[in-house]
């Protein structure tokens, strides 16, 4: 997955604001029957780029990690890097 790829998919389903994967299951649920082959405004291409977007953005939910381990954090946001009271 390419940053490319992300935002055509984000842009596929309108994404604004943060979204749980029960939303945009029924997001596409709703744009599936929208742009299935069978029904009248469909186009397979179309259902094709829901699918494979719906995939895409599904997986990167499912594999984003967040850590709360030092080291992480420290990558995460530097400038705490030397903040005098960190205590684990």
């Amino acid at each position: 997955m390419d940053k490319e790829e992300f935002e055509k998919a984000v842009d596929i389903f309108g994404i604004l604001t943060k979204t749980s994967k029960k939303q945009l299951k029924q997001k596409y649920l709703k744009l599936s029957k929208k742009y299935h082959p069978d029904m009248p405004t469909g186009s397979e291409q179309k259902f094709q780029e829901l699918k494979d977007a719906y995939d895409l953005l599904l997986s990167y939910m499912e594999n984003y990690k967040f850590s709360f381990e030092e080291e992480e954090f420290k990558s995460q946001y530097p400038s705490f890097t030397n903040y005098k009271n960190w205590n684990i």
